[in-house]
């Protein structure tokens, strides 16, 4: 039962070929058998979701309809849930009980969803490896010796391993689509302002978007149908139409362009790599679909564009954690101040308090116009990149990242190296356009799973679940299993 896709496990329950309970006991016993070397939770919620099971069952034998009734989904551990713990991965925030629902989680609960638990992370989304986490690193279920990515590693490994039927991560940065990537799952990063924020703790308020990492493409447009739409609660969400996503899995590609931007196929990408997606561009054109180039000719200054307004940004929002109202509060004081300074000190990882000072440093006095002011400029000028390749092209199709997944530790005394493991995925953030990593192929060289980036307009979701979803169907990536 827990190799399930969504679409399977529903329309096995509404089969009753097994009840809710069944299934969700079904993941638990997963998780109890392969947890320990996997490390994809921080915390489960055991208890609440075999009640929500319960109610699913009663929901089902009285042949009510609801999108997700009775399937068993994951949170990232900085999506709010009530009376849950919400940590981050974080020592500032390990035992916050959050007193709401994100409206994700009220949507996903409204649909009937189960929620089996909160997944690892990198420390407050802050890393491309769920090595920053305070509480344990996650690991590959492909190959335990290597990373899952980041930073919703765990969600990905939780996806991989089938510890969860379906999972809700957030990208920044490419922090869904680099461990869907790397862990051989579907990951989406919808448009921002698609899906709201609001109980997403920020990292970085201008990027961070929530989204899908599911086993299909088809499993990805059902759990858009349930958590994307404006919300009233949250003022960067957009007022726009929300369409059915799963009409858009009837949508034939024939005929569509797709841009290959050049300045993705440069000397660094792994040869594995990049015969991956060549091999992936070659059957979209065998599904009707035209080839054209086009140019993002400033892609080259994503990465440092990205870090000085993410870690600007993060500089602010994380100012809240002073051990004051809640969190983690230091007992070494002897005053306000020392009070402030040692709960920071101590609450925070090494990679959070890196990315704070470079935040603080860039909105400085004599710095701001150098480096934040012309961090936001070089940021427009990579959207306005984009516009112009889609004025020539429905969908871009690249690489996710130059590499397969590394090796644990491999990276982590390197941060420069570590950020820019994210070098191909950075740019979608900053022009705020819907992103979706989709399995293309397995290494040869190290049985590592490789994905092809796909790309569309603001708010043209529904030609990137087209285009995957026909990949999908042409192609058995999706459904080869890790080795674990």
């Amino acid at each position: 039962m827990h190799r399930k896709t969504i679409l399977q496990a529903k329309e096995d329950l509404k089969q009753k070929k097994y009840s809710a309970v069944e299934l969700t006991e079904a993941v638990y016993q997963r998780i109890d058998d392969v947890e320990s070397k996997v490390q994809a939770y921080i915390h489960l919620t055991k208890k609440q979701a075999l009640e929500q099971a319960r109610e699913a069952d009663r929901r089902l034998s009285a042949a009510e309809e609801a999108p997700l009734l009775g399937i068993p989904i994951a949170l990232k551990d900085l999506i709010c849930m009530q009376e849950t713990r919400t940590t981050c991965a974080s020592q500032i925030l390990d035992q916050f009980i959050s007193p709401y629902d994100a409206t994700v989680v009220k949507r996903l609960k409204g649909a009937g969803a189960v929620i089996v638990g909160k997944t690892n992370m990198d420390e407050f989304a802050m890393g491309s490896s769920t090595e920053s986490a305070w509480h344990h690193p996650s690991m590959n279920p492909w190959n335990l010796e290597r990373v899952p990515g980041g930073s919703s590693g765990g969600s990905a490994a939780a996806v991989a391993a089938n510890e969860c039927i379906g999972a809700l991560g957030s990208d920044t940065g490419g922090s869904i689509r680099q461990p869907a990537n790397f862990s051989g799952v579907t990951g989406l990063k919808p448009t921002y302002g698609r899906v709201s924020r609001f109980g997403l703790i920020a990292f970085a308020s201008s990027l961070d978007q929530i989204g899908p990492m599911t086993k299909t493409v088809a499993d990805s447009a059902l759990l858009m149908n349930v958590i994307s739409g404006k919300d009233p609660l949250d003022s960067t969400s957009a007022d726009v139409e929300r369409p059915d996503f799963m009409k858009s899995l009837e949508r034939s590609v024939s005929g569509l362009k797709m841009g290959i931007p050049k300045e993705y196929f440069t000397s660094g990408i792994d040869p594995e790599v990049e015969r991956s997606v060549q091999e992936a561009i070659k059957t979209l054109e065998s599904l009707g679909m035209e080839k054209v180039e086009v140019s993002l000719p400033h892609l080259e200054y994503a990465v440092a564009t990205y870090y000085v307004i993410a870690c600007a940004e993060a500089s602010t929002n994380l100012s809240r954690y002073d051990g004051v109202k809640y969190g983690y509060r230091s007992e070494k004081n002897d005053n306000l101040l020392d009070m402030y300074m040692n709960t920071r000190e101590e609450g925070f990882g090494e990679e959070v308090k890196r990315r704070i000072m470079l935040g603080t440093f860039v909105l400085s006095s004599g710095y701001y116009d150098a480096y934040y002011l012309k961090g936001q400029k070089v940021r427009t000028l990579i959207k306005q990149d984009f516009e112009n390749a889609f004025q020539e092209s429905d969908v871009i199709v690249a690489p996710n990242a130059p590499i397969t997944a590394f090796k644990l530790k491999e990276r982590v005394n390197d941060p420069l190296k570590m950020y820019l493991s994210d070098i191909y995925t950075i740019s979608a953030n900053l022009a705020g356009i819907p992103g979706m990593s989709v399995p293309c192929g397995i290494s040869k060289s190290d049985g590592m799973p490789i994905g092809v980036q796909l790309m569309s307009k603001h708010f043209d979701e529904e030609s990137l679940i087209a285009v995957g979803h026909r990949f999908q169907q042409a192609t058995d990536h999706h459904l080869r299993q890790p080795p674990l």
